[in-house]
């Protein structure tokens, strides 16, 4: 039987679920209750986002996309988004070009999970750190989807989504070039590309700004600092117990 996502912009809990007995619970005897089924998430993400027409309004703290850009997530809008697993990505070079690392946090079920960190590079960049925090980030998620969980990565980086999810695909297209110039990172690009193909219908590529209060996303920052303070090559999870507000506290990007 196909799994259908659900969009709720009135009821009890607004947001997307991946079964009807939990959408039910927020719609059902709600006044004025507005909801509908979607194939996939990633449609059901875009309509409860309000970038499908017809539907909700966005929010005033949400910046809309330019014209083939993509939009950019609140924090509320991350909050609220449903989904068995959030993973956070970031990158850092210090400095830009110099030494480089990687960052991820993985939520599920809107906790902490595990943080991850490595892959440092004495000659990287930062949008190479971030391409190979969104690669771990696609290589965790594949194995998650197996699995049967819904998963939603979240990015800062809007060069490293549109290289994956919008620039490649005429790059590609093209024999892997671009007018006006070398593509840089290509062979990390092909890489993290092939992997998108197959997962893209199954999973979306949001983007969040960094350091505006985005727990996710400060936890994978505070990692891309410790891989280069570290200088961890592998790409490791940090020891658990996870103290929060003590890895807050670690240099940030």
């Amino acid at each position: 039987m196909a799994t259908k996502f659900y969009v709720v912009w009135q009821g009890r809990k607004p947001g997307v679920y991946q079964d009807w007995p939990s959408t039910l619970a927020q719609v059902d005897k709600f006044p004025g209750a507005k909801y509908k089924s979607f194939k996939t998430l990633p449609e059901a993400q875009a309509a409860f986002s309000g970038s499908v027409s017809g539907t909700a309004k966005r929010s005033s703290k949400t910046k809309a996309p330019a014209k083939n850009g993509i939009k950019t997530y609140s924090a509320d809008e991350v909050s609220n988004l449903q989904a068995d697993i959030k993973i956070f990505t970031d990158g850092a070079c210090e400095p830009n070009p110099g030494q480089a690392g990687s960052g991820m946090a993985i939520y599920r079920n809107d906790e902490i999970h595990s943080l991850w960190y490595g892959l440092y590079n004495p000659q990287g960049t930062n949008n190479s750190a971030e391409l190979n925090a969104l690669h771990q980030a696609l290589i965790k998620a594949q194995e998650l989807l197996a699995l049967q969980l819904s998963v939603v990565i979240f990015c800062d980086s809007k060069y490293a989504i549109q290289c994956i999810t919008q620039w490649a695909q005429n790059w590609q297209r093209n024999g892997w070039k671009k007018s006006g110039g070398e593509i840089k990172n290509l062979d990390l690009i092909q890489a993290i590309f092939k992997l998108y193909q197959t997962l893209k219908g199954d999973i979306q590529i949001l983007h969040v700004n960094g350091h505006v209060g985005v727990e996710g996303n400060e936890l994978a920052d505070r990692m891309s600092m410790y891989a280069v303070a570290q200088q961890q090559t592998d790409f490791t999870d940090y020891p658990q117990p996870i103290n929060i507000q003590s890895i807050l506290a670690m240099q940030n990007g």
